[in-house]
């Protein structure tokens, strides 16, 4: 028996629904999807209307409509993948994507210098082993659920590594419907701060909407049937509001060129317990929302950017840059979190003609035309100054250390377990700082900062306090091979201040009772490290200041 048309008919919408509830096609004109869905679902039809098998011949034109709908799909399709889509032609706009790059100044007036607190020592790695742990604490959780994704994220003013409990199967998610019972934060700056967050406020948190559910608690689902059908959602990261409110941050975006160049246009933000849907531009979206822009678009569109300096026709690769392997999430003066990556011309192994830094909301670019070494070189430097260890670095993220751009990494074992942290300067991986807290590390990179015959030295912008005293108590310790002195001094009892020789060669002379001049960087900690330094009682004139 042959099947009516309009059976058919129904048969290919209802095919088209299907498809969009298990794979979430972007039905909008500007994304290939839909040209592809209606040329897919359109091939039987061909079919059945030329070889006239299992098709009443009475009306054909539902038939003809739905193949004349696939046809147009398909020229579509054709042209805007080939001819307004293509680099050949839109060599340009691939390039113009990002947007105007503006050069930086300075790195050390723009960037503000880190206080020892801020600086991160636990990479994703390491939270996720710690996150681990505090699940494994609680026998009957590790059994309903995992952890997923974790973050890096600023929550009143101190950065966290934060990850969503997730369902860890259909049963699990069929059985708890209410959803997971909360997320784990683990400090990016303290290895010994990790929480798991079961309450906020003393209400229970439960995780309905995420992307470990089934049915319409799947986070991707709700929102596709929501009103979003038509929109291009991307990069669906976990993150919590000040008050530890949970919820889900989905970037939406338009394709630029043709079928391609994806650029954030706003952001869709999901409450993870109720499933309310709020949408923001980027000018108004909510300021505890960290990054707006993908780390995959900024890393496209900088590389299109180096990739058609010249346009398309460039065989002989001239003036073309991309960027270094990795990008990492810093955090500014202003509390604001940028994409990091160096930049190498085509060709080079490990030096950089500089960096960038890209707002994670707006997308302002910034270059800082500085050479220096990539982040490989950079962990490849750390590595060998303990290479008798056979530590392993981290992924490094870059710091503002006294003025100079520094990359700053902790040094793991085998177990994943931090055993050391290193300073390698951007401009020279040969200055190295290594030792097994941050503070002595720091040290140590500072003293090979100011030792004879650097080039690289604190700049004169990085902003440094003046104190006069005279010493209190002065003593040495001997750490690493070098001698360090430290000097307490009387109107400034609460701060211990030390250096080594490398800064000045009065220091190992200086003694109790001297009237000094002292020289440091903006610092909250209780031991500062001297920058400059004059004993005021001996006549030496050759320190730096």
């Amino acid at each position: 028996m042959k099947l009516p048309v309009r059976f058919l008919a129904i048969a290919y919408i209802l095919a088209i629904l299907v498809y969009s509830y298990m794979s979430f096609p972007v039905l909008n004109y500007g994304f290939s999807e839909l040209p592809t869905v209606l040329i897919f679902f359109s091939i039987p039809f061909f079919s059945m209307y030329f070889g006239k098998k299992f098709v009443a011949t009475k009306d054909k034109s539902i038939l003809k409509v739905i193949m004349g709908i696939g046809a147009v799909a398909a020229l579509y399709a054709i042209v805007w993948a080939s001819f307004v889509s293509w680099s050949i032609f839109r060599a340009e706009d691939y390039r113009n994507l990002i947007g105007e790059i503006a050069i930086g100044e300075s790195f050390a007036s723009e960037v503000a210098p880190v206080s020892t607190d801020n600086i991160r020592v636990v990479d994703e790695q390491v939270a996720q082993r710690l996150g681990d742990k505090v699940m494994g604490e609680k026998a009957s959780l590790g059994s309903q659920a995992y952890l997923g994704e974790f973050h890096i994220q600023k929550v009143k003013d101190k950065l966290y590594w934060v990850a969503p409990l997730l369902h860890s199967g259909f049963l699990k998610w069929l059985t708890n419907t209410e959803g997971t019972p909360g997320y784990v934060m683990v400090s990016a700056t303290n290895e010994r701060d990790v929480k798991l967050v079961q309450e906020v406020n003393g209400k229970q948190v439960n995780l309905k909407y995420q992307t470990a559910a089934f049915a319409f608690d799947d986070l991707h689902r709700h929102v596709y049937f929501n009103g979003y059908m038509t929109k291009g959602l991307a990069d669906f990261t976990f993150e919590i509001d000040d008050e530890g409110n949970p919820f889900w941050v989905l970037t939406q975006y338009e394709k630029i060129v043709g079928f391609l160049g994806s650029d954030a246009v706003g952001v869709v933000v999901v409450n993870a317990q109720s499933g309310d849907i709020q949408n923001y531009s980027i000018a108004d979206a909510p300021l505890w929302i960290d990054r707006i822009q993908p780390e995959d678009f900024i890393e496209t569109q900088l590389d299109d950017w180096g990739e058609f300096v010249h346009g398309y026709f460039n065989f002989a690769n001239k003036d073309k840059l991309t960027t270094t392997p990795g990008m990492s999430l810093v955090y500014g003066e202003d509390n604001r979190s940028y994409w990091y990556t160096g930049l190498t011309s085509v060709g080079a192994d490990e030096g950089t003609v500089g960096f960038v830094l890209v707002d994670t909301r707006t997308k302002e670019a910034k270059w800082y035309r500085q050479t220096g070494a990539t982040e490989w070189a950079a962990q490849r430097s750390a590595e060998g100054k303990v290479q008798e260890k056979g530590y392993y670095s981290s992924f490094p993220i870059t710091y503002n250390i006294n003025g100079v751009p520094t990359y700053v990494m902790s040094l793991k074992d085998n177990s994943g377990l931090i055993k050391m942290m290193a300073l390698v300067s951007v401009q020279d991986y040969t200055i190295v700082g290594a030792a097994d807290n941050l503070q002595e590390a720091l040290r140590e990179y500072k003293s090979s900062l100011n030792s004879v015959g650097n080039s690289i030295r604190p700049t004169s912008e990085s902003k440094l306090n003046e104190i006069k005293g005279r010493v209190l108590r002065v003593a040495e310790d001997v750490n690493g091979g070098t001698t360090f002195y430290y000097l307490l001094l009387n109107n400034e009892p609460n701060k211990l201040f030390v250096a080594s020789s490398s800064v000045s060669q009065e220091l190992p002379i200086t003694q109790a009772g001297d009237s000094v001049t002292v020289f440091y960087d903006e610092a909250m900690q209780s031991v500062v490290d001297i920058m400059s330094f004059d004993n005021l009682e001996i006549g030496l004139k050759n320190d730096k200041k």
